[in-house]
């Protein structure tokens, strides 16, 4: 079995990219698939998350310019030569299934060409927002939705994260696989350091400018308690949370990192776990979370927390985006610390249903159905 993954690049750090070092990972290792990664814009950068040395990686030097809209002239003129060198990649490579993880210009070609490859999409963020928008925009808006639904039913199956997310695609070709995390480790969280933890993207969909309003909140009844952030994103985002960091005098309370490749340690030694996000539709950090026993305070947003954090076992799910209940929560975990290693070791004993030898067969038993 040949299984090619399709993005744009893996030197980053996110979700996309470590959930699919996970499962390129799993099909070589214990599957023995042959598994290639092409990307579109590596730019010679090593991987980001560590890969099997068995699996192949093939950069096709697009080189998108990711500061410019997708649609920019710059980016525009280089389809042609993305689209020839991706087909002659294909040709090549001779895949027996592929998957595109990013929404890129090949999701406009990928199932009308080579029809006998089975073509998987993946979404990896929740539609949420857009499907309230399209029954509101105007009638060319109205009719690129219709164009993408279109092509969205071409695709051999659309891989979803979580059940909520099916009554946002028109398409019925829906198949739900939740992302797998490999328990790498027994080390578990003390929970007993005065810090809480987030991580991602730093942009606002995040809402980390919420979550600095929320400790603000917290840091009145619990002051010696700090947040940490860590992340990569936009530069004027960015400035504008240092900027009401200082506002609200949390010069000492919030501090914001780089992105790290060693998000683990850091989350060892924190605990809490903290997401105000707008929408999130499978975070990772919250299953790496859990993987330590770090219990997770979060806002219900469309869709994702709910499908990963158990509501008074492992965590709390607040209504979302209200500020005062989830810094009520934070507040009630910083004060009883026996309720914070409750929910600790009940996050460590769950995180097991979301280990690669449940998730996996998923992708296994969908490859035999689409050989067979």
């Amino acid at each position: 079995m040949k299984v090619l993954f399709t993005t744009d690049q893996i030197y980053l750090h996110g979700g996309i990219e470590k959930v699919m070092a996970e499962k390129a990972n799993w099909f070589a290792d214990v599957y023995h698939y042959q598994v290639y990664i092409l990307t579109t814009e590596q730019k010679d950068f090593p991987p980001c998350y560590p890969l099997n040395p068995k699996i192949i990686l093939k950069d096709l030097g697009v080189n998108y310019q990711r500061e410019k809209s997708y649609f920019s002239p710059s980016n525009i003129k280089k389809i042609p030569f993305h689209y020839s060198q991706w087909k002659k990649a294909i040709k090549e490579i001779e895949p027996d299934v592929l998957i595109s993880c990013n929404y890129a210009f090949d999701f406009y070609w990928i199932p009308f060409c080579f029809k006998s490859l089975p073509k998987l999409k993946e979404y990896h963020s929740s539609r949420y927002f857009e499907n309230q928008n399209r029954n509101k925009t105007s009638f060319f808006g109205g009719l690129k939705y219709k164009i993408n639904d279109f092509i969205e039913s071409k695709f051999t199956k659309i891989i979803l994260l979580n059940q909520d997310e099916i009554s946002f695609y028109r398409s019925k070709n829906t198949v739900v696989i939740p992302n797998p995390i490999q328990i790498k480790t027994t080390d578990k969280a003390l929970l007993s350091n005065n810090k809480a933890i987030a991580a991602g993207r730093i942009a606002p969909v995040k809402g980390f400018d919420v979550m600095i309003s929320v400790w603000s909140e917290v840091v009145k009844v619990s002051p010696d308690w700090e947040l940490h952030l860590y992340g990569q994103g936009e530069s004027n985002y960015i400035n504008l949370l240092k900027n009401k960091i200082v506002s609200l005098n949390l010069a000492n309370k919030v501090f914001i990192h780089d992105a790290t490749n060693k998000l683990n340690e850091k989350m060892i030694d924190s605990s809490l776990y903290i997401m105000t996000s707008k929408t999130e539709c499978y975070p990772m950090v919250l299953l790496e979370s859990l993987t330590l026993g770090v219990p997770v305070v979060s806002f219900d947003c469309p869709t994702g927390p709910r499908h990963i954090v158990k509501d008074g076992a492992t965590g709390f799910i607040t209504a979302n985006q209200n500020i005062d209940e989830i810094a009520q929560k934070i507040v009630l975990l910083i004060q009883n610390k026996s309720l914070r290693e409750e929910f600790g070791t009940k996050a460590f004993n769950y995180a097991s249903i979301f280990q690669p030898e449940k998730i996996m067969p998923l992708w296994k038993e969908l490859f035999d159905k689409l050989k067979s």
